[in-house]
């Protein structure tokens, strides 16, 4: 069960496009703040916005997957 929880999660930030996975960062509410600008996540690969949020999701749920 944990597997698969993970990799819904993966999937569905895979699916995310540029904007939405920057609105994503921008407006994360987990157990830290994400402070990015706007510049910097413009500059970024979306691959790189993916891993960041997936990054930041995994943190917030204690990386109980």
């Amino acid at each position: 069960m944990a597997a698969s929880n993970f990799e819904q999660t993966a999937t569905s930030i895979t699916a995310l496009g540029r904007n939405e996975l920057k609105r994503r960062i921008k407006d994360f509410r987990g157990r830290f703040r994400l402070d990015f600008t706007e510049d910097y996540l413009n500059t970024i690969s979306v691959d790189r916005l993916r891993h960041i949020l997936l990054a930041a999701t995994i943190n917030a749920k204690g990386g109980n997957y």
